[in-house]
């Protein structure tokens, strides 16, 4: 995929981006989201809490059998820390295939645009969310970026402040945590409709691509594992708990 980075893309290179993420999802984030809930099998995947888990068990269901018990620990599970952690960790493929005529190969950097609102050249970490990071990455992200400005200075190239940014990929400005908001101190973060308005010029190009992943979704059932995960954990938890 060529990229005029100076102008608001076209919309073949905006659908080819969309193609690209759809590919993604199906060849990165699908199968290894079906991997991840068939460990969900075996009982040793998790630990039990004897205070909670007949709780939560009925909180959901209205009752402590096996079977609820089972459901209370693989709904988080698979619809929540593992799909969320799936795409967190495939965010660098996913720069990498989905937008590789924006792919850096300056160092910290995972993406290099001309931001279409200001004109200027933008060198940019993504991150997955509004609540992705922590302490330790606030710092790890700035020292990336005092590092490409001494680079910088080293090459006689003027790179400013606001032209070393965050942008993320989904979310509100309002839903940025504390962590943000002290990189924000620091340096722009971009979320959501607004990044991909500066990456690509296009402001509702979020909702495109959004709604692109989602037509994605429809090609997946995957009522029929889930069930049958849930079975073989119950019979465990039976043993277990000697129901």
């Amino acid at each position: 995929m060529t990229v005029d980075n100076q102008s608001v893309l076209g919309e073949d290179v905006l659908n080819q981006i969309i193609e690209n993420a759809k590919d993604f999802f199906r060849t990165e984030i699908v199968p290894n989201h079906i991997k991840k809930t068939e460990e969900c099998r075996d009982l040793k995947a998790f630990r039990l809490n004897p205070f909670l888990d007949k709780y939560k068990a009925s909180f959901i269901t209205g009752n402590i059998e096996a079977i609820s018990i089972a459901k209370a620990l693989v709904y988080p599970r698979i619809i929540g820390t593992s799909i969320n952690t799936i795409f967190g960790n495939k965010l660098q493929k996913f720069c990498s295939e989905v937008l590789e005529g924006f792919a850096s190969t300056t160092s910290g950097i995972d993406i290099e645009f001309i931001d279409k609102l200001d004109g200027k050249r933008k060198y940019c970490q993504v991150k997955a969310g509004t609540n992705t990071i922590n302490a330790d990455d606030v710092y790890t992200i700035i020292n990336h970026f005092t590092g490409v400005k001494n680079l910088a200075r080293t090459n006689n190239l003027n790179i400013g402040i606001n032209d070393l940014i965050v942008g993320v990929f989904y979310g509100h400005p309002n839903e940025l945590s504390g962590h943000y908001k002290r990189l924000q101190r620091e340096h722009p973060v971009y979320v959501g409709t607004d990044f991909w308005n500066r990456l690509t010029g296009h402001i509702n190009f979020y909702d495109r691509i959004t709604d692109a992943i989602g037509d994605v979704a429809t090609e997946t059932d995957g009522t029929a594992l889930v069930e049958e995960v849930i079975n073989s954990l119950a019979k465990q938890i039976e043993v277990s708990l000697k129901y």
